[in-house]
């Protein structure tokens, strides 16, 4: 599930080169992600889990359950990206239902290991 364009008045962006990393996998996380333009990747273990881009949000985990990141993302491609810290995380969930489903939904379908995401990104459909 998208929620198209939710990211592109966002307070906080960040310019990620294509071949940048954002975070690495054990990393601790104070920030989400929702990317605005460009594609990447979240890998762990030298593979690759999922492709991500434009309106996908990603890094919710550390936010919701406080653990170290699980994966790395790298992107693909000029990337830019919405920076969500905790306090804005949850004005988001308590104000915007859609961004709630969106978050929910990427998570179920990551710890399904979903490839049959019924919202595929950019290079899955």
């Amino acid at each position: 599930m998208k929620v198209t364009g939710l990211f592109l008045n966002a307070q906080r962006t960040l310019e990620v080169p294509a071949g940048g990393v954002v975070f690495r996998e054990g990393d601790e996380g104070e920030e989400m992600y929702g990317i605005v333009d460009g594609t990447l990747e979240l890998r762990s273990g030298g593979r690759v889990l999922r492709t991500l881009g434009p309106d996908d949000v990603f890094g919710e985990m550390a936010l919701v359950d406080r653990t170290p990141r699980t994966a790395t993302a790298v992107a693909l491609s000029d990337c830019v990206i919405a920076a969500i810290n905790r306090r804005r995380f949850m004005f988001l969930v308590q104000e915007t239902p859609m961004f709630a489903l969106q978050v929910m939904s990427a998570m179920a379908s990551r710890l399904r290991g979903d490839a049959s995401d019924p919202d595929p990104g950019p290079d899955e459909a």
